[in-house]
């Protein structure tokens, strides 16, 4: 999981949710009612989802777990929970079929105070719940939230660790490759190969997992975990140097 940011949307869209929304109020805001008019808005929807699958990590990844492709829009707060944000930008994320139907479903954890118990990407940075050890692909919880995010989106599942541990390995040598095609010994047509292999980088699926060794280049020992070449086109491909 990482940051993501979330446009603006267009105002004729805004508008049509708004609209939405405020039907939702005159018809009295039931879950049924909701998930209803949620049903027959397929013009809004295609719009949604499109703004979404922009902003999705990779390529229409799932803002979860990174590695499914995203199939389906989610209601982060749960249409059983809060009917009114059935049309609430802010409450649309993109997820795949699994994380989405068979792991988070409307499951909704709150702390004491009836606070969130999820990460939310497009709001906060999940580095601050969570931890990934790039050789295993496990994440680890930092706080009570990152303890329940892990738990409902299921990102614990073996193969989203075996996953993440391959996308560290992949990610290694196609900064090696780097390396070699931008150091000193890089030939007169490797500018072009340099290029697609970086814009690959951006767009694999587990984007946590390039995203988790940019954050520690400035560690301790990354040069040993992440190697010395790798950290030296690392820090090129992040517009850093040193």
């Amino acid at each position: 999981m990482i940051p993501l940011q979330r446009p603006s949307l267009d105002q004729a869209v805004e508008r049509r949710l708004a609209a939405r929304t405020a039907t939702l109020v005159r018809d009295g805001a039931t879950t049924a009612r909701a998930r209803q008019e949620w049903s027959s808005a397929a013009g809004i929807r295609r719009q949604l989802r499109a703004a979404l699958e922009a902003m999705a990590p990779g390529v229409q990844r799932c803002m979860y777990c990174g590695d499914g492709q995203g199939s389906s829009i989610d209601h982060f707060e749960p249409l059983a929970r809060d009917p009114l944000k059935a049309f609430a930008w802010v409450n649309h994320l993109l997820a795949c079929t699994h994380c989405n139907s068979n792991h988070k479903r409307d499951r909704f954890p709150v702390d004491a105070d009836g606070h969130c118990l999820l990460v939310d990407p497009t709001s906060e940075d999940p580095a601050e719940h969570l931890r990934l050890v790039l050789g295993t692909g496990e994440y680890r919880h930092r706080t009570a939230k990152g303890e329940a995010t892990i738990d409902v989106f299921g990102l614990g599942r073996p193969e989203l660790e075996r996953g993440r541990a391959a996308a560290f390995v992949r990610c290694r040598s196609m900064l090696r490759d780097l390396h070699s095609l931008t150091g000193p010994g890089a030939g007169a047509g490797d500018a072009a190969e340099a290029a697609a292999v970086a814009a690959s980088l951006r767009v694999q699926p587990f984007a946590d997992v390039l995203h988790a060794m940019r954050a520690t280049m400035d560690s301790p020992g990354a040069a040993i975990v992440i190697g010395q070449r790798e950290l030296e086109s690392l820090r090129t491909l992040s517009g850093r140097s040193g």
